[in-house]
Protein backbone atom coordinates (compact mmCIF):
# COMPACT_ATOMS: atom_id res chain seq x y z
CA UNK A 1 0.00 0.00 0.00
CA UNK A 2 1.51 3.34 -1.08
CA UNK A 3 0.77 5.80 1.87
CA UNK A 4 0.70 9.80 1.13
CA UNK A 5 -0.13 11.40 4.48
CA UNK A 6 1.30 11.04 8.14
CA UNK A 7 -0.50 12.22 11.01
CA UNK A 8 0.99 12.03 15.20
CA UNK A 9 -0.59 13.12 17.60
CA UNK A 10 1.16 15.31 20.17
CA UNK A 11 1.27 14.41 23.83
CA UNK A 12 2.52 10.89 24.58
CA UNK A 13 3.24 10.46 20.78
CA UNK A 14 5.38 13.24 19.12
CA UNK A 15 7.07 14.90 22.57
CA UNK A 16 8.71 13.15 24.95
CA UNK A 17 7.62 13.09 29.07
CA UNK A 18 9.79 16.23 29.27
CA UNK A 19 7.62 18.22 26.94
CA UNK A 20 10.48 18.45 24.05
CA UNK A 21 10.59 16.73 20.56
CA UNK A 22 14.05 14.80 20.05
CA UNK A 23 16.36 15.54 17.14
CA UNK A 24 15.78 12.06 14.99
CA UNK A 25 11.83 12.91 15.19
CA UNK A 26 12.76 16.68 13.46
CA UNK A 27 14.65 15.08 11.14
CA UNK A 28 12.23 11.89 10.55
CA UNK A 29 9.11 14.17 9.91
CA UNK A 30 11.48 16.42 7.51
CA UNK A 31 13.02 12.93 5.45
CA UNK A 32 9.22 12.17 5.03
CA UNK A 33 8.39 15.03 3.93
CA UNK A 34 11.62 15.10 1.48
CA UNK A 35 9.78 12.19 -0.37
CA UNK A 36 5.93 14.27 -0.60
CA UNK A 37 4.43 12.78 2.31
CA UNK A 38 2.02 15.47 3.42
CA UNK A 39 2.66 15.75 7.38
CA UNK A 40 -0.10 16.71 10.38
CA UNK A 41 -0.53 16.60 13.61
CA UNK A 42 -3.59 15.64 15.38
CA UNK A 43 -4.03 16.42 18.61
CA UNK A 44 -6.87 17.60 21.45
CA UNK A 45 -4.46 20.78 22.26
CA UNK A 46 -5.94 24.18 21.06
CA UNK A 47 -5.06 25.45 17.42
CA UNK A 48 -2.49 28.29 18.76
CA UNK A 49 -0.77 25.51 20.72
CA UNK A 50 -0.74 22.80 17.75
CA UNK A 51 0.71 25.85 15.47
CA UNK A 52 3.60 26.61 17.80
CA UNK A 53 4.76 22.78 17.76
CA UNK A 54 4.22 22.42 13.86
CA UNK A 55 6.28 25.46 13.69
CA UNK A 56 9.06 23.64 15.60
CA UNK A 57 8.78 21.04 12.85
CA UNK A 58 8.98 22.78 9.77
CA UNK A 59 5.10 21.34 9.31
CA UNK A 60 3.00 23.67 7.08
CA UNK A 61 -0.24 22.15 6.80
CA UNK A 62 -3.69 21.84 7.76
CA UNK A 63 -3.64 20.97 11.41
CA UNK A 64 -6.18 18.84 13.13
CA UNK A 65 -6.89 20.23 16.62
CA UNK A 66 -9.00 20.29 19.76
CA UNK A 67 -9.57 16.82 19.11
CA UNK A 68 -11.16 17.36 15.53
CA UNK A 69 -13.27 20.63 16.52
CA UNK A 70 -11.10 23.08 14.61
CA UNK A 71 -9.19 22.01 10.88
CA UNK A 72 -6.97 24.85 9.96
CA UNK A 73 -4.03 26.19 8.60
CA UNK A 74 -2.13 29.06 9.45
CA UNK A 75 -2.56 31.23 7.04
CA UNK A 76 -5.81 29.56 5.34
CA UNK A 77 -9.27 29.73 6.20
CA UNK A 78 -10.73 26.98 8.73
CA UNK A 79 -11.42 23.67 6.45
CA UNK A 80 -13.79 23.14 10.28
CA UNK A 81 -14.55 24.90 12.98
CA UNK A 82 -17.01 23.42 14.99
CA UNK A 83 -18.44 24.70 18.56
CA UNK A 84 -20.95 23.92 21.05
CA UNK A 85 -23.91 26.52 20.98
CA UNK A 86 -23.43 29.44 24.01
CA UNK A 87 -26.48 28.04 25.65
CA UNK A 88 -25.21 24.50 25.60
CA UNK A 89 -22.03 25.77 26.66
CA UNK A 90 -23.47 27.79 29.95
CA UNK A 91 -25.99 24.83 30.80
CA UNK A 92 -23.13 21.85 30.65
CA UNK A 93 -20.84 23.99 32.47
CA UNK A 94 -23.13 24.76 35.42
CA UNK A 95 -23.94 21.18 35.81
CA UNK A 96 -20.47 20.71 35.98
CA UNK A 97 -19.85 23.08 38.40
CA UNK A 98 -21.46 20.23 40.75
CA UNK A 99 -18.57 18.37 40.99
CA UNK A 100 -15.30 18.72 42.84
CA UNK A 101 -13.21 19.09 39.21
CA UNK A 102 -11.50 21.71 37.40
CA UNK A 103 -13.32 23.00 34.13
CA UNK A 104 -11.48 24.53 30.96
CA UNK A 105 -12.81 26.10 28.22
CA UNK A 106 -10.70 25.54 25.22
CA UNK A 107 -10.90 28.53 22.89
CA UNK A 108 -9.39 28.70 19.64
CA UNK A 109 -7.04 31.83 21.23
CA UNK A 110 -7.98 31.74 24.97
CA UNK A 111 -9.17 29.67 27.56
CA UNK A 112 -11.06 29.77 30.74
CA UNK A 113 -10.94 28.05 33.42
CA UNK A 114 -12.11 27.88 37.30
CA UNK A 115 -9.85 27.85 40.49
CA UNK A 116 -10.71 24.54 41.56
CA UNK A 117 -7.43 23.01 42.73
CA UNK A 118 -7.20 19.89 41.99
CA UNK A 119 -5.74 17.07 45.23
CA UNK A 120 -3.95 15.19 42.46
CA UNK A 121 -0.84 16.38 41.86
CA UNK A 122 0.67 14.24 39.23
CA UNK A 123 -3.08 14.76 37.06
CA UNK A 124 -2.98 18.89 38.40
CA UNK A 125 -0.30 19.29 36.01
CA UNK A 126 -1.40 17.71 33.36
CA UNK A 127 -4.20 21.22 33.12
CA UNK A 128 -1.32 23.36 32.56
CA UNK A 129 0.39 20.85 30.16
CA UNK A 130 -2.00 20.70 27.82
CA UNK A 131 -1.97 24.49 26.97
CA UNK A 132 0.65 26.75 26.46
CA UNK A 133 0.77 29.49 28.84
CA UNK A 134 3.29 31.40 26.81
CA UNK A 135 1.85 31.53 24.00
CA UNK A 136 -2.30 31.28 24.94
CA UNK A 137 -3.76 33.62 27.65
CA UNK A 138 -5.34 31.49 30.04
CA UNK A 139 -8.49 33.43 33.02
CA UNK A 140 -8.93 31.77 35.80
CA UNK A 141 -12.09 32.66 37.40
CA UNK A 142 -14.47 31.79 40.82
CA UNK A 143 -17.22 30.44 38.81
CA UNK A 144 -17.26 30.05 34.76
CA UNK A 145 -21.02 30.10 34.50
CA UNK A 146 -21.07 33.56 36.23
CA UNK A 147 -18.58 34.61 34.17
CA UNK A 148 -20.21 33.22 30.94
CA UNK A 149 -23.90 34.98 32.01
CA UNK A 150 -22.00 38.14 31.09
CA UNK A 151 -20.14 36.94 28.36
CA UNK A 152 -21.06 33.86 26.60
CA UNK A 153 -18.81 31.79 24.70
CA UNK A 154 -19.15 28.99 22.21
CA UNK A 155 -16.83 26.65 23.01
CA UNK A 156 -15.06 24.23 20.46
CA UNK A 157 -13.79 21.71 23.23
CA UNK A 158 -14.62 22.01 27.50
CA UNK A 159 -11.83 19.83 29.19
CA UNK A 160 -13.03 18.36 33.02
CA UNK A 161 -10.34 17.07 35.38
CA UNK A 162 -12.46 15.03 38.09
CA UNK A 163 -10.83 14.60 41.52
CA UNK A 164 -13.10 11.32 41.93
CA UNK A 165 -13.66 8.32 39.30
CA UNK A 166 -17.06 7.91 39.68
CA UNK A 167 -17.43 11.76 39.56
CA UNK A 168 -16.66 11.46 35.97
CA UNK A 169 -18.69 8.37 35.04
CA UNK A 170 -21.74 9.94 37.12
CA UNK A 171 -21.21 13.11 34.56
CA UNK A 172 -20.61 11.49 31.08
CA UNK A 173 -23.69 9.25 31.80
CA UNK A 174 -25.94 12.43 32.86
CA UNK A 175 -24.69 14.44 30.13
CA UNK A 176 -24.98 12.14 27.16
CA UNK A 177 -29.13 11.84 28.53
CA UNK A 178 -29.72 15.16 28.52
CA UNK A 179 -27.57 17.16 25.96
CA UNK A 180 -27.77 15.73 22.52
CA UNK A 181 -25.45 18.31 21.09
CA UNK A 182 -21.90 17.43 22.53
CA UNK A 183 -19.64 14.18 22.02
CA UNK A 184 -17.24 13.62 24.82
CA UNK A 185 -14.05 11.43 24.99
CA UNK A 186 -12.96 9.58 28.39
CA UNK A 187 -8.82 10.13 28.10
CA UNK A 188 -8.16 8.50 31.63
CA UNK A 189 -10.28 7.85 34.71
CA UNK A 190 -10.37 11.67 35.90
CA UNK A 191 -10.26 13.57 32.52
CA UNK A 192 -13.05 14.20 29.97
CA UNK A 193 -13.09 16.16 27.19
CA UNK A 194 -16.30 17.43 25.75
CA UNK A 195 -16.82 18.54 21.92
CA UNK A 196 -19.88 19.73 19.56
CA UNK A 197 -21.58 16.64 18.42
CA UNK A 198 -20.05 14.36 15.79
CA UNK A 199 -16.55 15.78 16.38
CA UNK A 200 -13.72 13.22 16.84
CA UNK A 201 -10.15 13.08 15.91
CA UNK A 202 -11.49 10.71 13.10
CA UNK A 203 -13.77 13.16 11.87
CA UNK A 204 -11.39 15.46 11.81
CA UNK A 205 -9.25 13.28 9.65
CA UNK A 206 -12.04 12.11 7.73
CA UNK A 207 -12.76 16.66 6.79
CA UNK A 208 -9.22 16.84 5.92
CA UNK A 209 -8.55 13.80 3.93
CA UNK A 210 -11.83 15.06 1.49
CA UNK A 211 -9.85 18.61 1.45
CA UNK A 212 -6.42 17.16 -0.10
CA UNK A 213 -8.03 14.35 -1.57
CA UNK A 214 -6.42 11.61 0.24
CA UNK A 215 -8.17 8.68 1.44
CA UNK A 216 -8.29 7.18 4.73
CA UNK A 217 -6.81 4.00 3.47
CA UNK A 218 -3.45 5.95 2.37
CA UNK A 219 -3.12 7.76 5.71
CA UNK A 220 -0.70 6.76 8.52
CA UNK A 221 -1.76 7.90 11.83
CA UNK A 222 0.55 7.30 15.20
CA UNK A 223 -0.98 7.84 18.82
CA UNK A 224 -1.07 6.78 22.34
CA UNK A 225 -4.63 7.35 23.71
CA UNK A 226 -7.63 6.30 24.34
CA UNK A 227 -9.19 9.11 21.51
CA UNK A 228 -6.94 7.87 18.91
CA UNK A 229 -8.50 4.43 18.93
CA UNK A 230 -11.20 5.05 16.26
CA UNK A 231 -8.70 6.64 13.77
CA UNK A 232 -6.00 4.23 14.08
CA UNK A 233 -8.26 1.40 13.20
CA UNK A 234 -9.95 3.53 10.28
CA UNK A 235 -6.88 4.65 8.83
CA UNK A 236 -4.44 2.73 6.16
CA UNK A 237 -1.72 1.69 9.03
CA UNK A 238 -2.38 2.80 12.98
CA UNK A 239 0.56 2.87 14.86
CA UNK A 240 0.36 2.68 18.48
CA UNK A 241 3.09 4.01 20.60
CA UNK A 242 5.64 1.97 22.94
CA UNK A 243 3.67 3.82 25.94
CA UNK A 244 0.36 3.34 24.84
CA UNK A 245 -2.62 1.47 26.80
CA UNK A 246 -3.52 -2.01 26.19
CA UNK A 247 -6.41 -1.29 24.00
CA UNK A 248 -4.66 1.21 21.87
CA UNK A 249 -2.10 -1.90 20.94
CA UNK A 250 -4.65 -3.76 20.36
CA UNK A 251 -6.30 -1.67 17.69
CA UNK A 252 -3.42 -1.01 15.95
CA UNK A 253 -1.65 -2.61 12.91
CA UNK A 254 2.32 -1.42 14.43
CA UNK A 255 3.62 -1.12 18.17
CA UNK A 256 6.65 1.15 17.72
CA UNK A 257 8.96 2.25 20.53
CA UNK A 258 7.77 4.71 23.26
CA UNK A 259 7.56 8.63 23.10
CA UNK A 260 10.89 8.26 25.18
CA UNK A 261 12.85 5.87 22.96
CA UNK A 262 12.25 8.24 20.02
CA UNK A 263 8.98 6.01 18.66
CA UNK A 264 7.96 8.38 15.91
CA UNK A 265 11.55 8.54 14.66
CA UNK A 266 11.89 4.79 14.53
CA UNK A 267 8.55 4.33 13.02
CA UNK A 268 8.83 6.57 10.24
CA UNK A 269 12.21 5.77 9.14
CA UNK A 270 11.46 2.00 9.41
CA UNK A 271 8.63 2.12 7.33
CA UNK A 272 9.00 5.23 5.03
CA UNK A 273 12.41 3.86 3.76
CA UNK A 274 10.84 1.28 1.87
CA UNK A 275 8.39 3.82 0.03
CA UNK A 276 9.61 5.24 -3.17
CA UNK A 277 9.13 9.60 -3.11
CA UNK A 278 5.40 10.49 -4.33
CA UNK A 279 6.86 12.19 -7.09
CA UNK A 280 8.40 9.03 -8.90
CA UNK A 281 4.80 7.02 -8.02
CA UNK A 282 3.06 9.78 -10.09
CA UNK A 283 5.82 9.83 -12.87
CA UNK A 284 5.47 6.22 -13.02
CA UNK A 285 1.95 6.25 -13.37
CA UNK A 286 1.72 4.39 -9.80
CA UNK A 287 -0.74 7.34 -8.66
CA UNK A 288 -3.01 9.40 -10.46
CA UNK A 289 -2.82 12.52 -8.66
Amino acid sequence: MIYRLLAINVDGTLLQSNGRIHKSTKEAIAYVQQKGIYVTLVTSRSFVSAKKIAKALKINSLLVTNQGAYVASEHGKAVVAKRISEEITYEVIRFLEGFPCQIRIVHDEFSLANKYKLNHNLLAKTVFTTGDPMFYSQQFVDSISDTLRDDPITAPKIEVYFEYEDDLEDAQETISTIFNEVNMTKLNDFRLDIMPENVSKLNGMISLGEELGIKLGEMVVIGDGIDDIEMIEACGLGVAMGNASPEVKKASDWITRSNNQRGVAYMVKEHFRKQQPIEFLRKMNIIKK
